[in-house]
């Protein structure tokens, strides 16, 4: 199925070929919807851009435009308004066709991606022997949404972790469980059956207050680089509990089970070849006894260039080293096109020096695309990092596990209220796919960049743009279905639009592949939350004033079908947002 606003566009583009030369084909026609449905649809904005190198009137430019046009099939005929807009209004039968081939679709007429690239989204990216906590929320459900939203629209995705399982807080860990457990064995248990977070925790503590301790911890960065057996043997056991930890939060949050772990230690044998490669293009100067690249656009106070190291004075490496390394093998091992990295805004200067060593060595082709997502902080009612009680970063499950209680007891009470019976296992299923779409949901309806305050309250409400408002508006489409035994499935789309408030739903419900296009390009998931609430508002306004199941025929089937299209693309929108949709609430 066409997208509606590139067709024009390409007609648009045609016309101006037609009226002015080809050198106009591809000039930009400036094509938005309107604001106000007195103008139409759409409005094209080109005349008054073309006036100066046209030396003409932006009207007369509109006129010549219009005359070239071939819009017959699918608008009224064009008119002009103002200075020069030109203004579109679609067809009645147009739009009814395209409803019935968006109907037909298993993909809701939405196409896919010609060519398709190879795309690499690196995420959630934990630290190994760390818990999970707040601050892991973003990268993972925004890593997740973009994976997802590439990968629906026909790309080949790979989903990377880049996760932290080397270098000084593994030597702390290490020498902690030797210490503390000698008898390997005993190490070994210890590992297995304690909570490597308290054992990070007491470790980072010795760590900073023990200088004894702080050496032993650097001996075991250097024992495990070497390759120390028994060194080895203990990081791996520590990297599998991790793994198995996280994977218990991922699949609370429904993140793919596709991810592939690649820690910093995947990269250490190609981190020589970065400064190799670095030495040969003339980048790499040696500053104080450390081999550095000086960046572009990056002074200090005095205005000097800022050095990014690459290796330390001691021969050792850094996370800058191991970004590049990851960098060029993701192009060159991996092949990828385009490479998506989303992190928190702090690591935004990091990321961009990264990006511009990498273009200078002439790693980066010209068809590969680094795109950089960050991300603003969760804050709380105070306004200031979310934290615990006691000051630390709140725990990722802990976090969770309140917002499935809090959704558990208003499921309670509505229920109560309602005088309704439901089993436990439908209140826990709906309690968790409830409250973990909404934390899930209030933080990807944000502006990504921007830092906003984490608020059960807010987030669980059953009003307004959250996770539960959209639920509950799938939920009643579905309850349309069973209460008129109808097989949306089974439904002949014959459409018959005839009142406002169809035509208002029928136009939106034909955005969400422009509205996926911009996702992609973008990297903003709240402009999907925001389309899909436009969504649930005009499906209710419809609902509202439109008769479904008491309607005479054709207009009964045809509105069906509208409730049909407004449930997929809810569904659709939701799953695309990491959020599985309740057949009831």
């Amino acid at each position: 199925m066409k997208s509606t606003l590139n067709d024009l566009k390409n007609r648009v583009q045609a016309a101006l070929a037609g009226a002015f030369g080809a050198d106009y084909r591809d000039h930009d026609p400036l094509l938005v919807s309107t604001n106000n449905p007195k103008f139409g649809d759409y409005q094209a904005n080109v005349a008054m851009s073309l006036a100066k190198p046209l030396k003409s009137n932006p009207r007369a430019i509109a006129t010549q435009i219009a005359e070239h046009l071939k819009v017959s099939d699918i608008c009224e005929p064009p008119s002009i308004a103002g200075p020069g807009f030109i203004n579109f209004k679609l067809k009645t039968e147009y739009l009814e066709a395209q409803l019935e081939s968006m109907h037909s679709s298993d993909r809701l007429g939405i196409a896919t991606a010609e060519p398709p690239q190879k795309i690499i989204v690196d995420y959630p990216s934990p630290n190994i022997a760390k818990e999970m906590h707040v601050g892991h929320l973003r990268p993972a459900v925004i890593g997740e949404c973009l994976a997802r939203v590439v990968e629906f629209l026909g790309h080949d995705v790979q989903k990377v972790s880049h996760i932290g399982d080397w270098g000084t807080p593994f030597g702390m860990l290490i020498a902690y469980l030797q210490e503390a457990y000698p008898d390997p064995q005993a190490a070994a248990e210890a590992s297995t059956s304690g909570e490597l977070a308290t054992f990070y925790r007491q470790a980072k503590k010795r760590f900073d207050e023990d200088e004894v301790f702080k050496e032993n911890a650097r001996q075991a960065v250097v024992k495990l680089q070497a390759g120390d057996t028994e060194v080895l043997e203990a990081w791996k056991r520590v990297c599998q509990l991790s793994k198995r930890s996280y994977r218990k939060i991922y699949d609370l949050l429904s993140i793919s089970q596709d991810i592939v772990d690649r820690g910093e230690s995947f990269y250490n044998p190609f981190l020589p070849a970065v400064i190799t490669d670095l030495k040969e293009t003339g980048l790499l100067v040696e500053d104080n006894g450390a081999q550095c690249v000086f960046l572009e656009g990056f002074t200090n106070k005095d205005g000097e260039a800022l050095p990014m190291i690459v290796q330390k004075s001691n021969g050792g490496y850094n996370y800058s080293t191991t970004d590049l390394a990851a960098l060029r093998y993701r192009i060159n091992e991996d092949q990828a096109d385009r490479i998506i990295y989303s992190t928190d805004a702090g690591q935004s200067n990091h990321f961009a020096q990264i990006f511009q060593v990498a273009r200078r060595a002439s790693w980066v082709p010209e068809n590969v695309d680094l795109s950089y997502a960050p991300f603003g902080l969760v804050l709380g009612e105070d306004g200031k990092r979310l934290k615990s009680r006691s000051g630390e970063a709140v725990p990722l499950k802990e976090l969770l596990d309140e917002a499935i209680a809090r959704t558990r007891t208003d499921v309670e009470n509505r229920l109560t209220a309602e005088e309704r019976t439901e089993s436990d296992a439908f209140i826990q299923n709906v309690a968790e796919k409830v409250g973990i779409g909404a934390v899930k949901y209030a933080d990807l309806s944000q502006n990504r960049v921007s830092d906003y305050t984490f608020s059960y309250d807010r987030m669980l409400d059953l009003k307004g743009n959250t996770a539960p408002y959209m639920l509950y508006a799938y939920v009643r489409v579905r309850g349309i279905s069973r209460k008129g035994e109808v097989d949306f499935a089974q439904l002949d789309a014959q459409m018959k639009l005839t009142e406002e408030s169809e035509f208002i739903l029928a136009k939106h419900l034909l955005q969400m592949d422009l509205v996926l296009d911009d996702v992609e390009r973008e990297l903003l998931p709240n402009r999907l939350c925001q389309y899909l609430f436009e969504l649930s508002q005009k499906f209710n306004q419809f609902y509202d004033r439109c008769p479904v199941l008491q309607a005479p025929e054709p207009i009964r089937t045809s509105r069906l079908v509208m409730c049909d299209l407004t449930a997929r693309s809810l569904k659709l929108g939701l799953f695309l947002l990491g959020i599985d949709v309740l057949e009831r609430m």
